[in-house]
């Protein structure tokens, strides 16, 4: 049974950062794929940050240049560095590993931006 755990979400100013962490119940290379998706209130949830078995990343337009995805490989987990938040960036966010046939989701943490 594959878990995904998040954390790290919080209330923050607008410019602030966050961290939010991932952990994984198995060898994050067992998915071809790890991601962070995002979702506010009465809109749908949005994939923001990716990252591949290979290390490839790709990010939504908007959050391009202030967020950034990685992977620790021997803590099995992926990371998200939040950086200039701004309130538009209020959500919860999602932690989700892909793989051939399957996708698994964590229970999702928030993150509050507001002053």
């Amino acid at each position: 049974q594959v878990q995904l755990v998040e954390s790290g979400g919080g209330l923050v100013q607008p410019g602030g950062s966050l961290r939010l962490s991932c952990a994984a119940s198995v060898n994050v290379f067992s998915f071809g794929a790890m991601g962070w998706y995002r979702q506010a209130p009465g809109k749908e949830r949005e994939l923001v940050a990716s990252i591949t078995r290979a290390g490839t990343t790709n990010y939504i337009a908007s959050v391009k240049g202030r967020f950034t995805v990685a992977r620790d490989n021997a803590e099995n987990t992926i990371c998200l560095q939040m950086n200039s938040l701004k309130p538009e960036d209020t959500a919860v966010y999602y932690c989700n590993a892909w793989t051939v046939g399957m996708s698994y989701w964590g229970k999702g943490t928030l993150v509050t931006v507001s002053s």
